[in-house]
């Protein structure tokens, strides 16, 4: 518990010390970055164009017998009995922590 809270003092204040700048070369970042990407879009006169392909099914995963995507399936389910298992190890740890202090 007493770890939690020096953490937690620790990143308070070290947002703190960030403060905020009055410096004005920060506000001219901006400047630099938006008028050149104005610029560049300047001389562009078309509209974008609509893929009538681009809501086509995709040949290579809609192929096949399926073994793929149950083997995906089963690999995504590992992984997350996986964290499942981490967190609640976790948790065991931090309710330990909290139980010694």
């Amino acid at each position: 518990m007493n770890l939690r809270i020096a953490l937690a003092a620790t990143a308070t204040f070290a947002l703190a010390a960030c403060g905020s700048s009055e410096d004005a070369s920060t506000e001219a970042e901006a400047d630099t970055v938006e008028i050149p990407a104005e610029e560049a879009l300047q001389d562009v006169d078309e509209e974008p164009v609509e893929d009538p392909a681009a809501m086509e099914a995709d040949p290579v995963t809609t192929a096949g017998d399926g073994a793929a995507a149950e083997a995906e399936a089963a690999s995504v389910q590992e992984a997350g009995d996986n964290a499942a298992a981490t967190a609640e190890a976790a948790m065991d740890a931090m309710s330990e922590d909290d139980f010694e202090n």
